[in-house]
């Protein structure tokens, strides 16, 4: 007997008790810089990258999105470092690249699109993690980064010392996110500094391992939108909370991003932002500052009855 619908059921239960005990609050509406949103811009089409089949096993060739997602990602001088994908238990996928018009080394994951990924975001038990002492995560995802780590550690320690003055940044889209948060916080214990780009990334552990990657670093962005509903997810009540600071896009779907439908909220404090919102809309977790998914074979398809089996 499948177990999906009971996975299914649980999980969207969870995630409207989660939203019954977040009420909205209004936004303080505060501009970002246009810098600021530009940086925001190419690190969210970067993540959209991950999702491109021609970056997942080609290594050693230029970031490319079919789709024409990330035309200033294509526009910089790129290789692909390594690529992965398919791996045995969680299907995690991405690359590690170097970007010499920005001098960059990214760490790129992919967010959800094979049952493994799915399979991955709803193991919620938490189980305890070598990035701090007393630092437990969510089982899915850190079995995710697990499996990756290996060979993206050291893709990027050849990287940086091969281009000691590049910029380290870690990125992904919804799953692809939560692995990027460990990616960063491994990186940065090994003494190597790393800007943190996530977008509509679900919660990863309890308040030691949060706070611990919150601390080790000023450059961390969790990107959320409007009323993405992954960012509720692991629910609050089952004590997960997300890394701070939050910058909250407040704009509608479809439409451009400016400076000032970019919120920045710091702390731990839920009651704002994307958790603030008392409805949920799938949609929303598609678009950033674009289709961040659209580079996906036959499309992405995140359904409201799907939603915590499809980030």
């Amino acid at each position: 007997m499948s177990f999906f619908p009971y996975l299914q059921s649980l999980a969207i239960v969870l995630l409207w008790v989660a939203g019954c005990l977040a009420a909205p609050m209004p936004i303080q509406r505060r501009a970002i810089s246009s810098d600021l949103l530009a940086t925001l811009n190419l690190f969210e089409q970067y993540a959209a990258a991950a999702y491109c089949p021609s970056n997942n096993d080609s290594p050693n060739t230029k970031v490319t999105c079919s789709s024409g997602n990330c035309p200033l990602v294509e526009s910089a001088n790129t290789n692909t470092v390594i690529e992965f994908q398919n791996s045995l238990e969680t299907d995690v996928t991405g690359f590690v690249a170097t970007d010499s018009t920005n001098s960059l080394i990214i760490v790129s994951f992919r967010g959800s699109v094979s049952v493994r990924n799915w399979l991955t975001n709803v193991d919620f038990p938490t189980v305890a993690t070598d990035i701090c002492d007393g630092c437990e995560a969510c089982g899915g995802f850190w079995n995710s980064w697990t499996e990756a780590r290996t060979s993206v550690l050291a893709a990027v320690k050849t990287a940086k010392t091969a281009n000691p003055s590049y910029q380290v940044a870690a990125v992904g889209h919804s799953l692809g996110g939560a692995i990027a948060d460990f990616a960063a916080a491994e990186l940065r214990n090994g003494g190597i500094d790393v800007a943190l780009y996530t977008f509509g990334s679900p919660r990863i552990g309890g308040k030691a391992i949060s706070d611990y990657i919150s601390a080790q670093s000023s450059k961390n962005y969790r990107v959320t939108h409007l009323n993405d509903p992954v960012p509720h997810l692991p629910p609050e009540i089952l004590g997960f909370v997300h890394i701070s600071p939050e910058y909250y896009i407040s704009s509608a779907n479809y439409v451009p991003v400016t400076t000032t439908d970019v919120t920045e909220y710091v702390g731990d404090d839920e009651t704002q932002g994307n958790t603030g919102q008392d409805t949920i809309d799938v949609n929303a977790h598609r678009w950033y500052f674009n289709n961040i998914t659209d580079c996906y074979p036959g499309g992405f398809e995140l359904r409201r009855r799907d939603v915590a089996l499809a980030f």
